[in-house]
């Protein structure tokens, strides 16, 4: 489907952005190996965490859900069933990474496969180590892309991990720890730089001992996860686009409230602010086990940056919005150490350069990330999404400051991780065409 996307001068309101999608998987993986009844409230009822949902259920867990409000009814470590069916992932990479961590730990076979998009994302990053740990695995071009297939030892007793993770990924590690959970001993892993804590902060909150050490994390194996009812924070990778929009239009003021500032993955906040972004941080808090806060943007004069480093680990999936943002801003940005651009739910390097081009923007690709020339007005063009919802996303933000017309295909890719932004993308500029 293609979308008309207009100029505005103009963005005022309150955007209240979804759940988390990290920690919707999240809690709805761990409440399901915890035995016992748990509801999660502020549940993102988009494609990929349902897609996390029903393959659950093939485990043996139960879910009723009514809106963004999820009850629980877990089965248990050790408990789960072998599943009678394939668990389609659809074009979820949190879903089949983080389930081959659980289906390693089941006394069982599983096969997990995806869409076409999925399938051809490479997954021996994760799988090596729940090989490593006992986990038998196979799998299309030598055991390394799905369809997967995977089967714990007998008994579902795994040995411990012990070792360095290939890359920084908050999903593979999320994965060993779920897969840890079945070891016979305490697992210790090294990220090769830091990667978001969602999963280790549940976990403690469920009892399970969870420590860090600098770059280890090490997970005590005990009785057992306590049921935990969960309130998730909105998606500061949703609100990443609004930040973004606030900052370049010229008369913009918006509100974001209760968006999850966890310093594990609040990149996209400190690039923002080292261009010059105008952002207020109103009534930091905790919920549950996550910080969160009021953010509010306002329009600014941004500047060209160097994001690399840890910084692009806690900024990964924000950065295509990040380069728009960079095309607007006086000066050159580069994006370098982002080679995992490339393998995300389609080659983000590349398919961020066509969207910058498209609009008239300077922009040189590299192998692990990008250059862009900003400060030059950007065109009205005919768009693409490259069937990537942050792309879609991140092309509807460029348009807000085009000048003419822009026409983006595959706008529908949004429902992936942002069920509403249309209406929210509406509501703030006043375009009900787009609702």
């Amino acid at each position: 489907m293609t979308v008309q996307l207009r100029p505005v001068r103009r963005l005022r309101g309150t955007v209240t952005v979804p759940g988390d999608k990290s920690i919707s998987h999240r809690a709805l993986i761990l409440n399901a190996l915890a035995e016992g009844d748990a509801v999660i409230d502020g549940f993102l009822p988009a494609a990929d965490c349902l897609r996390t949902l029903e393959c659950l259920k093939a485990y043996g867990a139960q879910f009723k859900r009514e809106g963004e409000r999820v009850r629980v009814r877990g089965r248990g470590l050790g408990r789960l069933q072998e599943p009678a069916t394939v668990l389609d992932c659809g074009n979820s990479g949190t879903t089949m990474r983080l389930l081959c961590g659980v289906a390693a730990g089941v006394d069982g076979f599983s096969v997990l496969t995806g869409d076409a998009s999925l399938r051809r994302r490479p997954m021996a990053r994760v799988l090596n180590p729940l090989r490593a740990m006992g986990a038998q695995v196979d799998g299309r071009d030598g055991g390394t892309r799905a369809p997967l297939s995977l089967r714990g030892p007998s008994g579902g007793t795994l040995r411990p991990f012990a070792g360095r993770l290939e890359t920084a990924s908050a999903q593979v590690k999320s994965a060993v720890l779920l897969a840890a959970l079945a070891a016979n001993g305490v697992s210790r892993l090294e990220e090769i730089a830091p990667s978001r804590d969602h999963t280790e902060r549940l976990l403690q909150a469920m009892g399970v001992d969870v420590r860090r050490d600098g770059p280890s994390v090490e997970i005590r194996p005990g009785n057992g996860l306590a049921p935990l009812d969960v309130r998730i924070p909105a998606d500061l990778s949703a609100a990443a686009f609004w930040l973004v929009a606030a900052s370049i239009v010229p008369d913009a003021e918006l509100c974001l409230p209760a968006v999850g500032v966890n310093p594990t993955r609040s990149g996209v906040l400190d690039v923002l602010t080292a261009m010059g972004a105008d952002i207020e941080r109103r009534e930091e808090r905790m919920m549950g086990p996550e910080p969160v806060a009021d953010l509010v943007v306002r329009s600014a004069r941004l500047r060209g940056t160097t994001i690399d480093g840890d910084l692009v680990a806690r900024a990964i999936d924000e950065l295509p919005v990040l380069a728009v943002a960079a095309a607007l801003a006086e000066g050159v940005t580069e994006i370098r150490d982002a080679a995992e651009l490339g393998l995300k739910e389609s080659d983000r390097i590349r398919s961020t350069a066509a969207l910058l081009r498209a609009l008239g923007a300077t922009v040189e690709e590299r192998a692990d990330g990008l250059r862009i020339e900003g400060g030059r007005p950007l065109h009205g063009a005919a768009l693409e999404s490259a069937g990537d919802h942050r792309i879609a996303m991140a092309a509807a933000v460029a348009a807000l400051v085009a000048e003419g017309e822009c026409q983006l295909r595959g706008e529908e890719t949004v429902a992936i991780s942002y069920p509403t932004f249309w209406r929210d993308l509406a509501q703030i500029t006043g375009d009900t065409a787009m609702a």
